[in-house]
């Protein structure tokens, strides 16, 4: 048996794979109490395991840990046991998020989790503050009338590249997004015309946003007004005040950005932008939607106007 076996083996292997690898080396033709001995395990608890009989409770154990590492792996082991079981949930496989909690502590499978991201706000003027339209309610009953937005850094090997967002309250989903080496205004602006040309700003709607220099400036005050869209901010330096902004940040960095290096602002882009359509949209279950990721929530509500229109 060859020595790169047993280095594969003990990383981060559990008593049963142990048990396993045995067992099919046992099969190839190798000596069990050799491997036993070698590996560490005791030769009695090898064949106990080997030749028990399996129950249905084992059976459907052993079942439920594969569709969990399934799920596990297809988030790039970024999911907590909660958002697996949510997952799971989805697609229709009975399981309690106790049950999958122990079988990724049973396997060694915990979410990735990093630092808290830097905030990016520098003040603006303070004479052209809006009234907080939102205060702190971050929901909405209709798609496209209820937006929030925020600016971030992320860094790469040519230097930062900036990234602001427009958040629907409605279905959580960013329905703007734009990406430069630059955190001025126009960046802001690209963001809300993203939103506003797939469809997602209503008409008097309210976009939300900290006191930052660019939410503040005179060119997004003007495309605010011109596109018949009402400002809002709230304290300035409180993050309650703009949660769910920080908080899709949040995720973006803590599940994606800080695991990766970059060397230019071209792949962070391309990578960033398929984790927000991608993943954050289309895949990632979200509790605000009962589970469902924003662009299906977005869908649905979508599906749903359209036959109350239809009947009516």
């Amino acid at each position: 048996m060859p020595k790169k076996s047993f280095s594969v083996l003990r990383q981060g292997a559990t008593v049963i794979d142990t048990y396993r690898f045995v067992q099919q080396e046992e099969n190839a033709g190798e000596k069990v109490a050799w491997m036993c001995r070698q590996l560490g395990v005791p030769r009695s608890s090898y064949y106990r395991w080997r030749d028990a009989t399996d129950t249905p409770t084992t059976i459907r154990h052993r079942e439920l840990t594969d569709q969990v590492k399934t799920m596990f792996d297809s988030s790039d082991e970024i999911f907590g046991h909660r958002m697996v079981h949510t997952k799971l949930a989805a697609d229709g496989v009975a399981v309690s998020v106790g049950t999958v909690a122990t079988i990724m502590a049973e396997n060694g499978w915990a979410a990735r989790r990093m630092r808290a991201f830097k905030r990016t706000t520098i003040p603006g003027d303070p004479d052209k503050v809006f009234k907080d339209l939102i205060g702190r309610d971050f929901t909405a009953e209709t798609p496209g009338t209820r937006l929030v937005g925020d600016i971030t850094y992320l860094r790469t090997g040519e230097g930062w590249l900036y990234l602001a967002t427009v958040i629907d309250l409605c279905t959580r989903m960013i329905v703007g997004w734009a990406m430069a080496d630059h955190m001025r205004a126009s960046l802001c602006v690209s963001a809300l015309e993203m939103a506003r040309d797939k469809g997602h700003l209503q008409a008097n709607g309210i976009f939300h946003s900290d006191h930052g220099a660019q939410y503040t400036s005179r060119e997004l005050g003007a495309w605010c007004t011109g596109n018949n869209i009402r400002q809002s901010m709230g304290l300035a330096g409180v993050c309650w005040d703009n949660a769910v902004a920080e908080s899709a940040f949040s995720s973006l960095k803590n599940e994606f950005y800080h695991h990766y290096s970059f060397d230019t602002r071209q792949a962070a882009r391309q990578a960033t932008m398929h984790y927000i359509e991608a993943f954050y949209n289309r895949w990632r279950p979200h509790s605000h939607n009962d589970g469902l990721p924003p662009a299906t929530a977005m869908a649905n509500f979508n599906t749903q106007n359209q036959q109350q229109r239809a009947a009516a």
